[in-house]
């Protein structure tokens, strides 16, 4: 199994890293689609459904990014008695949520 080293040498699995991956397709096939709607002239009620498809992706994406962060990254960072890298990381979890 290939494995993708992180912050404080996390190991991300490659079930993490394709669900992710998996996501992450999904939102770009979605912003795709509006791009050639816009450019085709397309009803602006079936572009906002479009768009929603697209936020709902990349919601999904974060949520499992976060979950993984949570589980993994956080809990190595203040394992390993790492304050500057868990400031860090709640940083990216602020702006996350924001």
């Amino acid at each position: 199994m290939k494995e993708h080293k992180h912050l404080h040498g996390h190991v991300h699995s490659a079930e993490e890293k394709k669900a992710v991956v998996n996501r992450l397709s999904k939102a770009i096939g979605h912003l795709e689609a509006v791009k050639r709607m816009v450019e085709n002239d397309a009803d602006c009620s079936d572009v906002l459904i479009q768009l929603a498809a697209v936020r709902s992706a990349i919601n999904n994406t974060g949520k499992v990014v976060l979950k993984n962060h949570m589980n993994h990254c956080i809990v190595e960072a203040v394992e390993e008695h790492d304050l500057e890298a868990v400031e860090k990381l709640n940083q990216a979890i602020d702006k996350f949520m924001k």
